[in-house]
């Protein structure tokens, strides 16, 4: 569970590349699925972006499951 600490003014979260519990910059970022279709401005989809503080590992996780 991600947790605010107002001294670091962020969030603190897990990190699997560090083991622990690290500062994270989260952020909500709109992505585009299918940049290849003739469609493609339909499947823009929103995704939260984690970036660890320490160690730079980042990941993205879709926040719509449709």
């Amino acid at each position: 569970m991600a947790t605010t600490d107002n001294s670091l003014n962020g969030m603190t979260e897990p990190c699997d590349a560090c083991g622990t519990d690290t500062l994270h910059e989260v952020s909500v970022q709109i992505m585009t699925e299918a940049e290849d279709s003739d469609n493609a401005h339909y499947s823009r989809e929103p995704y939260r972006v984690r970036e660890c503080q320490r160690c730079g590992e980042r990941t993205s996780q879709r926040m719509n499951n449709a």
